[in-house]
């Protein structure tokens, strides 16, 4: 027998599945020399979401992070999450992306890059393990661990045997949802180290209360390592706690060496980071272990539930946790692990929010229909294939030979905004939040003045970003400011339109709004549906001053064949498709049912908007890459 190992999780996993990754760079600078006398195997530090949320919340540069973490950290092996050819993203990336991400990775001071599919579909780990091993770096390939009638212990291990075959220096059982009872890691592990003969590593997740005997019984089957995290970042639907692990194998053949007092020291310093921002303990409810049925795992839960209550129907998770494994069965059980998880996630909420299966279903889940993330463990069901995406062909090659090279087209993208290829990377990754990151960048680095003279973004962008979510326009409580105060100084045109919406709900017939460079008066329109509708405001009509270029407020008064496209959640409202992409439609534009009017992101997904109703859009009421709530009016359009 060997003493165990252990990788701690506490810089990534850990604080995604119960922080939602909002742990700073900040507050891990203290702690990391210490972290890195421990004497762990390794320190999962970057990769998963810690990227996204980097640049989406924390107005972070995930690169800096990672390079700030390699300077204190000196002795000990810094661990990433890949996710295959998706790298830190949602979907699938070409080849050259996949190369050069893994290239800069490996520089920046990654050692070991621990990469997984999602529908253990090796074909797309090839790419990365690849290029993981071209820059000298220890491949650790994972199989995924999920309960299914496909996924029997015979699945693990030849999949197992085919990512050695493809170069693996190490295997993970990555099991993301905590399933993996005592005994079956038993069996499993014992397996693995018989026929692969590779080292073998358990990431597990302690949401269903499973995972510190899972651990113990794997190494008596021979596991090499094991992951954990510091208490305040343990239990829950995070990893199992280390100093637990530590103390059950004192004394044992698996004796991990590690001393308990060190450890400790480092908890104290989480847990005041912990009490200091408010964040959640790990705890096992009933809901939580309920994981054996809905089989959501630890690094989404925290994050679906906030989602929930983002989309006002936090009331409804047990319909949407009985909906779950109903959509995965659909699906042709995929393991609910990035992005599979966000997939049958979100598509499983907007069942339950449109009360009607598949009437509304993110592009992401047509995609994975369309087997452009791989293929599915077991067959798709035929009617909920054709309802997805009707009569479309499926692909069978690998999806990232489908893509174009994306290198040279990013780079010419950011000559004007990139200050190095890591910028590159990350536009190229999530363009539209990259462009915001570097806005925001470029103006912190500016002094007052500068600013000043020249804003980047206005005051509803700047207070988006000061928070953890998205804080949306919040129209009414600006709108009502302005009605209180009898006048209209310094609004914009957007704010007129917003005004005029709050203006339908109030019972005032007439409001006079003035401003530096406008003098505009609303009143109320007592015409039926059948009036014929006044003209609207030209272009270049004077109204006592500048040009008001927004319609008059009868233009946009519901009436019989006038439409309201509304947000069915909440989330980031684009236009386009990509940022150098031309809008889906303009004002003026005839649609047909089951046009694209826009893509709302939520939950991590793009969700198409599309058209209902054939006619012509009269008005679009929300601005591009704005966040809108849930039941907004985002388009008009006139009934034909």
């Amino acid at each position: 027998m060997k003493r165990l190992r252990i990788t701690d999780t506490s810089l990534r996993d850990a604080h995604q599945s119960l922080w939602a990754t909002r742990m700073t760079t900040e507050d891990m600078i203290p702690v990391l020399e210490q972290l890195d006398n421990i004497g762990y195997h390794s320190l999962e530090v970057w990769g998963g979401a810690t990227f996204d949320v980097c640049l989406r919340y924390l107005n972070e540069d995930p690169w800096e992070r990672l390079r700030t973490i390699r300077k204190y950290v000196k002795k000990t092996q810094l661990q990433m999450l890949l996710r295959g050819q998706s790298l830190v993203g949602y979907s699938h990336y070409p080849d050259d992306i996949v190369e050069k991400f893994v290239e800069k990775a490996a520089e920046n001071g990654i050692d070991i890059f621990r990469i997984f599919d999602a529908l253990n579909d090796v074909r797309n780990l090839a790419v990365p393990m690849k290029a993981a091993k071209k820059a000298g770096k220890h491949v650790q390939a994972c199989v995924v661990y999920t309960i299914s009638p496909v996924h029997t212990m015979d699945y693990f291990v030849e999949t197992a045997l085919k990512l050695k075959d493809m170069g693996a220096d190490s295997v993970c059982i990555k099991d993301m949802a905590g399933l993996l009872a005592p005994y079956q890691a038993y069996e499993l592990v014992s397996l693995l180290k018989e026929k692969v003969e590779l080292p073998i590593q358990l990431h597990t997740h302690y949401i269903g209360g499973l995972a510190v005997g899972a651990c113990l019984k794997a190494a008596e089957a021979g596991v090499d390592v094991v992951d954990a995290a510091s208490g305040p970042m343990a239990f829950g639907s995070s990893q199992p706690p280390v100093e637990t692990i530590v103390r059950a194998l004192q004394g044992t053949p698996w004796d991990t060496g590690l001393d308990l007092h060190d450890l400790f020291e480092i908890a104290s310093h989480f847990e005041e980071i912990r009490k200091q921002k408010g964040f959640e303990r790990g705890v096992t409810r009933i809901a939580d272990m309920k994981v054996f049925e809905h089989q959501v795992p630890g690094g989404m839960i925290s994050n679906f539930v906030a989602q929930l209550e983002e989309q006002k129907a936090a009331d409804r998770l047990g319909e949407v946790l009985e909906e779950i494994p109903k959509v995965r069965k659909d699906l042709g059980y995929p393991p609910l692990v990035t992005p599979t998880s966000q997939i049958v996630g979100i598509q499983a909420v907007l069942n339950v929010l449109m009360g009607e299966r598949y009437k509304l279903c993110p592009g992401e889940v047509k995609d994975y229909v369309r087997g452009l993330y791989g293929r599915s463990p077991a067959p798709i069901e035929p009617e909920v294939r054709k309802k997805i995406i009707g009569e479309e062909e499926v692909i069978t090659v690998r999806p990232a030979d489908l893509l174009e090279p994306g290198w040279e087209k990013a780079l010419k993208e950011t000559k004007d905004v990139a200050k190095n290829e890591e910028d590159v990377l990350s536009y190229a990754l999530f363009p539209q939040v990259a462009l915001k990151f570097f806005a925001y960048r470029d103006q912190a680095g500016q002094t007052q003045s500068e600013t000043e003279e020249k804003p980047l973004f206005n005051e509803k962008n700047a207070s988006q970003r000061e928070t953890e979510k998205p804080a949306g326009r919040q129209p009414t409580r600006k709108a009502q400011k302005r009605v209180t105060g009898k006048g209209g100084q310094d609004m914009d045109i957007d704010e007129i339109r917003e005004l005029m919406l709050l203006f339908d709900d109030t019972s005032i017939a007439e409001l006079e709004l003035e401003g530096p460079e406008y003098k505009l008066t609303l009143r109320k329109s007592s015409r039926s549906a059948s009036s014929p509708a006044r003209e609207p405001i030209s272009e270049g009509e004077t109204r006592d001053r500048e040009p008001v270029k927004t319609p008059r407020y009868e233009e946009l008064e519901p009436e019989e064949d006038l439409v309201a496209v509304v947000s069915p959640m909440v989330g980031t409202f684009y236009r386009a498709p990509a940022p150098d992409a031309p809008p889906f439609v303009e004002i003026g534009d005839r649609v047909e049912p089951g046009q694209t009017l826009c893509i709302v992101e939520a939950m991590k997904l793009m969700n198409e908007i599309k058209s209902e109703v054939k006619g012509r859009v009269v008005d679009i009421l929300v601005d591009n890459a704005h966040p809108v709530e849930y039941g907004q009016t985002m388009f008009l359009i006139a009934k034909e």
